[in-house]
């Protein structure tokens, strides 16, 4: 039985070696890189069994990405695009430490995956799956995106699937007020928000502190779990109306993209599991300390790992 299905763009990172900077750099390391296909990449790592579903070219860069997953365990079930316009999106990061920071350059328009419609997706894992998860990010991709995201979701909650949407929320595809008018349509067929303490600002208009912010979300929109990020803050919980809070590890700062992704993964992958909430908060807290310490967007851990931070035991040489 799939435990997890996720349906989202996957694009291949490019990222030159150490500190060097984009307009200099003569080589790159090259890695798959999605929202969503993090998630299913954490959740399958820490016991769940996952599928992430999309549509990709049908050429060597699309099979760069389903190969990638599939190293993890994860199951690919996309749609392949074969016509001459089929285009693999990719994302360049350049990392640099203080004063620099990083930057990121996307080149996705067109790609394959934003003319994905629902008809022809494979949709036979949502009906005996525990969970169905996807981002802000996917409907803001394409209007045809924006469509195909609202059927799965409305599919996935009519088979009684737990459904889980993390807002995040990206500037550079879409305004706030866009951005809110169409997730807030999305939000009747959601169990379970996933959404930072910035963007339930910036785009659904709720400040105050996060229980507020959790308490007024969950009070208009019925979301099983209500869940706000915080950053170093941590995050906080909402489940049948009792408040779960949970603080950050100690981690390094060295690779924090895909750190928002690593969280929801350890999340679900307890929270799907019959965890409680608490253990769930603990486990995704714990995934996202450890994605810090690994180069990439894909939390490349193990449950003992997770494990070890959450007790305290991650001082010992492993020989």
């Amino acid at each position: 039985m799939t435990d997890l299905v996720t349906f989202g763009e996957t694009m291949l990172r490019l990222s030159p070696p150490d500190d060097e900077r984009l307009e200099t750099a003569d080589q790159y390391t090259v890695r798959a890189a999605g929202a969503e296909s993090n998630v299913a990449v954490a959740a399958q790592r820490l016991g769940l069994d996952a599928v992430w579903t999309s549509k990709l070219p049908d050429s060597p860069v699309g099979r760069r990405v389903t190969g990638e997953l599939a190293s993890h365990g994860v199951t690919t079930d996309v749609v392949w695009d074969d016509s001459d316009g089929g285009r693999q999106g990719t994302y360049y990061l350049e990392q640099g430490p203080p004063p620099r920071g990083n930057e990121v350059i996307y080149d996705r328009a067109n790609a394959s995956v934003t003319t994905a419609e629902t008809g022809e997706l494979p949709t036979e894992h949502l009906g005996s799956a525990r969970g169905f998860h996807t981002t802000g990010i996917t409907p803001a991709l394409s209007d045809t995106l924006e469509s195909t995201t609202g059927d799965l979701l409305s599919m996935a909650r009519e088979a009684e699937t737990t459904t889980s949407l993390d807002l995040n929320y990206r500037s550079k595809l879409w305004d706030p007020e866009t951005a809110k008018s169409v997730l807030t349509d999305l939000f009747p067929d959601v169990d379970v928000l996933v959404v930072a303490e910035r963007d339930a600002e910036v785009v659904l208009g709720r400040d105050g502190d996060p229980e507020s912010v959790a308490r007024g979300l969950a009070d208009d929109y019925g979301f099983e779990v209500t869940l706000v990020t915080r950053g170093a803050e941590g995050a906080l919980a909402l489940a049948d109306g009792e408040v779960f809070e949970q603080p950050t590890y100690e981690a390094s700062s060295a690779h924090p993209v895909g750190t928002g992704d690593s969280f929801v993964g350890g999340f679900l992958s307890q929270y799907l599991d019959g965890g409680s909430v608490d253990d769930a908060l603990a486990w995704g807290a714990a995934t996202a300390a450890l994605k810090r310490s690994v180069p990439g967007d894909i939390a490349v851990v193990s449950p003992a790992e997770v494990e070890g931070v959450i007790e305290g035991d991650t001082e010992a040489i492993s020989r």
